[in-house]
């Protein structure tokens, strides 16, 4: 995902899609810990997409205040 793809999303669609990531960020997490993860790469992928959109909408957040 890149961060212009993030930009051109609402508020709401980044919440939600923010909830998806941590929600398969934990999943991810179940499965690195019983060794049943194939691709171990994805888990960087996930944390950064999450960090991407957390500073996506914190940047929003302030330009709003």
């Amino acid at each position: 995902m890149k961060s212009s793809d993030v930009r051109a999303k609402s508020d709401d669609e980044l919440k939600s899609q923010l909830a998806d990531l941590r929600k398969e960020a934990f999943n991810l997490r179940f499965q690195q810990a019983s060794g049943q993860l194939e691709n171990t790469a994805r888990v960087r992928q996930v944390r950064r997409d999450i960090a991407r959109i957390m500073t996506i909408l914190g940047e929003r957040r302030k330009a709003a205040a």
